[in-house]
């Protein structure tokens, strides 16, 4: 196993010491690098065993290019960076960690929720320019007893509807992926897409970003919203057609937004989002935590450390690869 190595394609932490200490008890050498380009990954990375994955896009010509990696560990619970397809046709395992930050983005979503609906960046800011006066607030609505619809119902969303059901609200969700099994569970209602939009007074964006997502609200959807709901967006920002949004806040289609993630980030400077009193706007912050981060970088270390030492990882993104490798089956 000394022979082996793990490259890291890009990454943003100030140290790498968890992965380090994972794949050392291995003995495995962890490689950094920071590719930008094609060019610069296929050089960096060709002869890697494994790879660790931030932002750089692992294309199916970056893909090909590998000579014997074996598992893409990524860093987070969307893949959209690897191309998937390419990865399960050469056999190689991908993985993610979709655990990592449940709490802390459904706390996030919460949070951005109770703000826009009482007000509080608003009011905050209209203090500090000396206007000390609620009415600028008005109207304020009641969250008791209020619709919360939840686009996809994965670990996150239903995280976030055990803590949003503490505050009286009522659950809908869309998702055409779970069981009504999950639904009862969770005591939340399994809807369509169009009776979510038009019954709800808060809705939450958790779905992952892939060809059947990109764009999900657009327009039509935006104009099916009442004039009174709020959206959040804590998943991906290409989910929300994001010229469409800024049509529909302009026309006043919907009361606000709150937004972690945009569809071109870091936001363009000529966003009109920066000049709405209605809308909050963070900088893809939600997964974090000084916690989060370290179960970020430690199990997606571990879950490349898991094929390199034989195994089937528990996080498998592309189960298909299985009739392609000869890998255990962990007991």
């Amino acid at each position: 196993m000394s022979n082996l190595k793990v490259v890291v394609t890009d990454y943003e932490y100030s140290t790498l010491k968890y992965e380090e200490e994972v794949l050392a008890q291995i003995g495995v050498s962890l490689v950094p690098a920071q590719c930008k380009t094609e060019e610069e990954l296929i050089e960096a990375c060709k002869d890697a065993d494994g790879l660790l994955n931030q932002y750089a896009q692992l294309t199916p010509r970056v893909i090909q290019a590998l000579e014997k990696c074996k598992v893409i560990g990524r860093y987070g619970v969307g893949i959209n960076t690897v191309d998937l397809a390419a990865a399960t046709e050469k056999g190689i395992c991908v993985v993610n960690v979709p655990d990592y930050c449940m709490d802390e983005v459904s706390d996030h979503a919460m949070a951005l929720l109770l703000a826009c609906a009482r007000k509080i960046v608003r009011m905050n800011n209209e203090v500090k320019k000396g206007n000390w006066d609620y009415k600028v607030s008005v109207p304020v609505y009641r969250l008791r007893g209020k619709n919360l619809g939840l686009i996809s119902f994965g670990r996150i969303a239903q995280t976030l509807a055990q803590k949003a059901q503490a505050f009286g609200l009522n659950l809908l969700v869309f998702d055409p992926y779970i069981p009504d099994a999950v639904a009862d569970k969770f005591g939340v209602k399994k809807v369509s897409l169009e009776e979510l939009l038009q019954t709800s007074d808060f809705i939450s964006v958790h779905a992952p970003l892939n060809a059947e997502t990109e764009h999900l609200i657009s327009e039509k959807e935006l104009k099916r919203m009442k004039r009174s709901a709020f959206i959040i967006n804590t998943g991906r920002g290409p989910v929300i057609d994001e010229e469409a949004l800024v049509k529909a806040l302009q026309e006043g289609w919907l009361a606000g937004a709150g937004l972690d993630v945009l569809e071109i980030e870091p936001v363009r400077s000529d966003s009109p989002l920066l000049e709405m009193d209605n809308v909050i706007l963070n900088p893809h912050v939600a997964w974090y935590s000084e916690e989060a981060g370290t179960d970020l970088q430690t199990k997606a270390a571990q879950g490349v450390a898991e094929v390199l030492q034989g195994y089937y990882p528990r996080n498998l993104v592309n189960k298909e690869v299985k009739g392609k490798v000869n890998l255990k089956e962990r007991l």
